[in-house]
C-alpha cells in the first residue's frame, strides 16, 4: 500500500470516527439507564434497557413532532426542486441577456446566512399571516435551498446533448414538452441529489421553526428535542433515545438515496 493510500485511509477512518462514534454513543445511550451512563459514559449497555425507546415511541407528542417535520420537509423539498428545476432549465437551455448575471445571483445565495435575514423574514411572515403556519417555515426553507438546487441542476441539464432537444423539436415537441418528457427523466440522478439535500436541510432546520412557532403543537423535531431536553434534564438516557429516534427518518432517507446522490454530484461536476 502506497503512502498516499495510507494517508487516504487514515483520513477516512478519522472522518468515520468523528461522525459515527458520537452517533453510536447517542443510539446505545438510549438503551441504558441514566445511572449506567453516569457510572461509565463510554460504556456499552449492560443490561440492555428498552423502556426509553418504547416510552418515546408510545408518546403522541413524538409522533406529532414527526408529522410536523415530515409535512414541512416534503413541502419545502417539493417547492425547491420544482422551482429550482424550472429555473435551471431556463438558465441552461435558453440564451438571453443577463443569464449569467442571474446565475451568479443564485450562486451568491449560497453565501447568504439565515441569521442575517431573521428580523426582516419574521416581519414579512407576520405581515403575510404565516406565523404558526407550516408554510411560514416551508417557504423560506425552499427559498434557501434554491441556490444549491440550481447550482447542481444547471450544469447537469446543460450537459445533455443539444441534439436531443433538436430531435424533439423536429418531432413536434415544444420546449416545455422536452423539459417534462425528456430533460427531467434524464436528470433523475441530479434531482435525487437536490431532493436529499433539500429534505435533510429542511429536517434539521432549527432557527426558522423557532422563529415562526410559539405553540408547541406546531413544533418540528429539532425544536421538540430541545424542549424535551429542558423538560427531562435529569434523565439523560431518555433524552438520548428521543434524539436517536428523531435522527432516523433523515438518516434513512439519506442512506436510501445515497447512490443516486453521488451520481448526481458526479454529473454536475462533469457538466
Amino acid at each position: 500500500m502506497s503512502r498516499r493510500n495510507g494517508v487516504g485511509y487514515l483520513a477516512a477512518f478519522a472522518v468515520i470516527g468523528i461522525t459515527v462514534v458520537p452517533l453510536l454513543f447517542v443510539i446505545l445511550g438510549g438503551f441504558r439507564t441514566t445511572a449506567q451512563i453516569n457510572r461509565a459514559p463510554a460504556g456499552l449497555p449492560g443490561p440492555w434497557v428498552w423502556d426509553n425507546y418504547i416510552e418515546v415511541l408510545g408518546s403522541p407528542y413524538f409522533w406529532r413532532l414527526l408529522g410536523n417535520s415530515a409535512l414541512i420537509a416534503v413541502v419545502a423539498t417539493t417547492l425547491a426542486v420544482g422551482f429550482g428545476s424550472m429555473a435551471a432549465f431556463a438558465l441552461s437551455r435558453y440564451a438571453f441577456r443577463g443569464r449569467e448575471a442571474f446565475y451568479t445571483l443564485f450562486t451568491l445565495g449560497l453565501l447568504f446566512p439565515l441569521g442575517v435575514a431573521t428580523l426582516p423574514l419574521y416581519l414579512w411572515l407576520r405581515q403575510l399571516g404565516l406565523l404558526e403556519n407550516p408554510l411560514g417555515v416551508a417557504l423560506p426553507e425552499a427559498a434557501f435551498s434554491l441556490p444549491i438546487t440550481i447550482v447542481i441542476l444547471r450544469p447537469f441539464m446543460n450537459a445533455i446533448p443539444i441534439e436531443l432537444e433538436d430531435a424533439a423539436l423536429l418531432d413536434g415537441t415544444a420546449k416545455l414538452g422536452f423539459f417534462w418528457r425528456i430533460l427531467l427523466p434524464l436528470s433523475r440522478p441530479a434531482l435525487a441529489t437536490v431532493s436529499v439535500l433539500a429534505f435533510v436541510s429542511s429536517w434539521n432546520f432549527f432557527l426558522l421553526p423557532l422563529l415562526v412557532f410559539n405553540d408547541s403543537t406546531n413544533f418540528t423535531l429539532p425544536l421538540g428535542v430541545a424542549m424535551f431536553q429542558s423538560e427531562h434534564s435529569q434523565d439523560t438516557a431518555k433524552i438520548l433515545a428521543f434524539t436517536a429516534l428523531s435522527m432516523i427518518p433523515a438518516l434513512t432517507f439519506f442512506v436510501l438515496a445515497e447512490r443516486r446522490m453521488v451520481g448526481g454530484l458526479t454529473g454536475s461536476v462533469k457538466g
